[in-house]
């Protein structure tokens, strides 16, 4: 009858980890219990009806639908703890459940409704040891009501009893599966969201150096297994360590950022980019003859040209670039990045701001 809302305190990983979290417990679970309550009472409603209950029993059934969810919301949302008392609130919810099913004299349906959804939203919750300390109260509160009705027992449910039932079955049961699936979808969304992390360079929007080997790799291999041709180009920012000495790192920040992004600009679909070290990138070209891939440099040595920053006036910006297209001698990814090594190497060598193609150290664009 109360919500089906998971976390837990003393586990870390849970979405009840930050204190907003912990906070915000008692108003999630409020509208669950709002709509359980109310949908549970209408149940109990019928049955003190058959049983032409006394008015004792009509005023516990109006404070269990009406009364107590706002007073539960109310006693967590001004404790020193809400996520704390919101707990105490819970194991509340399970002794009325617990102690409505002797005073409906154990009227089969609505009992076996009441008990069960109970259970299921402790277990759905994901606070460790919620249901255990449930079971307890649950048995006390039993107990108790079966004293107060002589252990009344007239378990057969009527077909009013039972479509009486049926909105606390479907309509609550409804409501809180798709609570569950709401955190599903937020908790798949933090997972993707820390694989992008985990993959990507947060200065540059690259990808990390490591991830970008493996798929490079990948595109060495699918050279040779398909004899398909592949083109890697290896980038170098001229006078990086310069600007950062000379206007502080927020300034050499910033040049990586729009260094990032110009490329990211610049780079066509299947192009694989990333972050190869402190100033340099790497860009894997599947199906890219060295023509196109030198193309695409130059509109990026040009784009690097463009650059100006707040952060470092005046100072002009630019690239050197090794292209090397994959070859049968590469049977690594090292030996493919050594050879467009060697060739961003001729590039600073010939006065950097230029291009150079390993296979012809004579070509060269500025």
């Amino acid at each position: 009858m109360e919500a089906g809302t998971p976390g837990a305190p003393q586990a870390p990983t849970t979405v009840f980890a930050s204190a907003r979290a912990r906070e915000a417990l008692p108003l999630r679970i409020y509208r669950y219990r709002v709509l359980g309550m109310g949908l549970g009472a209408l149940a109990i409603a019928m049955v003190l009806l058959e049983l032409q209950a006394g008015p004792l029993r009509w005023a516990l059934a109006a404070i269990t639908g009406l009364a107590w969810p706002h007073l539960a919301y109310q006693l967590a949302k001004r404790s020193a703890d809400p996520f704390i008392a919101e707990q105490r609130n819970l194991l509340v919810d399970s002794a009325i459940a617990a102690a409505w099913v002797p005073l409906m004299h154990f009227n089969l349906l609505p009992s076996v409704l009441l008990l069960a959804l109970s259970a299921a939203d402790k277990i759905n919750t994901d606070i460790p040891g919620l249901f255990r300390r449930t079971l307890p109260i649950s048995l006390l509160a039993l107990l108790l009501g079966a004293l107060a009705t002589g252990f009344a027992f007239e378990p057969e449910s009527s077909t009013a009893v039972i479509l009486a039932c049926l909105p606390m079955l479907l309509i609550h049961t409804g409501m809180v599966s798709l609570g569950r699936l709401q955190l599903v979808r937020k908790i798949l969304q933090k997972n993707q969201e820390l694989d992008r992390l985990g993959r990507i360079d947060l200065v540059t929007g690259l990808s990390h150096r490591g991830h970008w080997e493996r798929a490079a790799a990948a595109v060495l291999h699918d050279v040779h297994q398909h004899s398909q041709v592949a083109t890697l180009v290896l980038i170098d920012m001229d006078g990086f360590k310069r600007v950062n000495d000379q206007y502080g790192h927020l300034a050499g920040d910033a040049l990586l950022r729009a260094a990032g992004a110009a490329l990211r600009g610049v780079l066509r679909e299947g192009d694989i980019a990333g972050r190869y070290g402190g100033d340099e990138f790497a860009v894997a070209c599947p199906a890219t003859t060295p023509a196109q891939a030198m193309a695409m440099a130059e509109a990026y040595r040009a784009a690097v040209e463009d650059i100006v920053l707040a952060q470092a006036p005046g100072h002009a910006h630019s690239v050197s670039i090794g292209v090397a297209p994959a070859c049968a001698n590469h049977a690594r990814i090292e030996d493919w990045i050594n050879t467009a090594d060697t060739a961003l190497y001729e590039a600073k060598h010939r006065g950097r701001n230029r291009l150079v193609l390993a296979s012809d150290h004579g070509a060269s664009t500025t």
